[in-house]
């Protein structure tokens, strides 16, 4: 069986309460506990750096994918077990994306906005079915479901966007909730590919 990979999406800034850091060092933690394989945007820096810190220390295999352009600013690791470097942005979501079996978004800022809105709209268009998670870390993610809402009541998105992805308060419920995904998955459910 291939190991199962997780993309993690977040900020590549620590973020302005401890708590983010804390859920994203969990993260990475939970990741390696579980046997699962880090896809992430191979930054040090930020909640992605946290991320990848405690599941590499924790023995977790990473795939880190970063654009040329930002291997100084994000300060791209390179004790990776695989590292791609990219051209660009769209090419770094796309290799992240193509290579994990579930998607991940804690909080963070304008770049995570983007990812999670490019997975969530080709899952809309019918391009994957891979499991979209937000982590909504002391309710860092409202202000954009109640956008998202906002969209679907006027006429600007279909009522069924919102199950398009799923919204957890915490790690340890993220955890579960990928468990038992990828169980369906294993299973023959869930046509997924990585």
């Amino acid at each position: 069986m291939t190991r199962l990979s997780l993309c993690v999406f977040c900020g590549a800034r620590p973020g302005a309460k401890p708590v983010y850091a804390a859920a994203a060092h969990e993260l990475g933690l939970a990741i390696a506990r579980s046997g699962w394989r880090l896809v992430f945007g191979a930054g040090d820096v930020g909640l992605m750096g946290e991320v990848a810190r405690a599941a590499i220390t924790a023995g977790a295999p990473s795939l880190g994918v970063i654009p040329q352009h930002l291997l100084a600013r994000e300060q791209g690791r390179r004790d990776l077990s695989t590292l791609v470097i990219t051209e660009d942005m769209h090419e770094r979501k796309k290799v992240m994306f193509m290579n994990s079996h579930a998607v991940v978004v804690l909080p963070g800022g304008a770049g995570s906005l983007d990812e999670f809105f490019e997975v969530l709209t080709w899952a809309q268009i019918g391009l994957h079915d891979k499991p979209i998670f937000l982590v909504d870390v002391e309710g860092y993610w409202q202000p954009l479901l109640a956008l998202i809402d906002h969209a679907i009541a006027e006429g600007f998105a279909e009522a069924n966007l919102r199950a398009l992805f799923q919204t957890v308060p915490d790690v340890a419920t993220l955890i579960e909730k990928l468990k038992a995904a990828f169980a369906k998955r294993d299973h023959g459910h869930l046509g997924w590919t990585a």
